[in-house]
């Protein structure tokens, strides 16, 4: 079941979403977010970062932490060490650009979810075995309006999770929650090593100027298309120019 949330908006983000899950009853808390819905070429990754009900509300989140969108790719970089020693698990979960044109950007979101949320539960299950379990009630804070997540749990292409979680959608998530931004930036900067890494591996598609764009749709990158045509690493589906 889905469960709208709100907030006030705040500059910086803050415990304020993730204390009041605590409150009734939380004991693990997942913030997610996208990053790479709207690229023309490569994956959409989803990224998480989990907090036990202990780490909530403390003097703890990182110095400048913010939405991805709102730092430098510097600034970026320099959270990504602070994020994995503060959270109890990070991790992301993505799907290519072929399940996107398969399945389409709305499952495959639900589905990069999935794989996220998994990840980070078989890392608490491993690291914290006497306090998560099977019946741990795990709360899931997901950036947005809608709630991609909940329509795939149980498909036959979805995956497994050690423990289904309640889902908290919020508009904005990635500014107000700390979970949530720490998210943001994880993904962020997962994707776009992996982007910058394609391009060093070849070369020969450097007109489509992936180590700068990531993906999106800059006007290099469509002039790249029109002139050379796609790569295998391309959405085929979409308009892409």
């Amino acid at each position: 079941m889905t469960h709208a949330h709100t907030s006030s908006t705040a500059t910086l983000p803050t415990w304020e979403v993730e204390s009041s899950i605590v409150d009734e009853g939380g004991e693990w808390i997942i913030g997610l977010d996208e990053v790479g819905r709207g690229c023309l070429a490569g994956p959409v990754t989803l990224g998480a970062a989990a907090f036990s009900a202990a780490l909530v509300g403390t003097d703890t989140i990182p110095e400048g932490l913010k939405d991805s969108k709102l730092l430098t790719e510097r600034k970026r970089e320099a959270l990504i060490e602070p994020i994995q020693v503060w959270a109890s698990a990070v991790g992301t979960g993505s799907c290519t650009n072929h399940n996107i044109d398969t399945w389409g950007i709305g499952r495959c979101l639900g589905l990069a979810a999935l794989k996220a949320i998994a990840e980070v539960e078989n890392q608490l299950h491993t690291l914290f075995p006497e306090s998560f379990t099977q019946r741990s009630k795990v709360a899931v804070i997901l950036d947005g309006p809608h709630d991609y997540i909940t329509p795939v749990i149980g498909s036959l292409d979805a995956v497994d999770m050690p423990v289904v979680p309640r889902i908290y959608t919020l508009i904005k998530g990635d500014q107000k929650c700390a979970s949530v931004a720490a998210a943001s930036v994880y993904a962020k900067v997962c994707r776009d090593h992996y982007m910058k890494e394609l391009a060093e591996q070849h070369r020969e598609w450097e007109a489509y100027e992936w180590a700068k764009n990531k993906g999106y749709g800059s006007a290099a990158h469509r002039e790249a298309i029109k002139r050379y045509g796609v790569t295998p690493y391309h959405r085929i589906s979409w308009k892409l120019v």
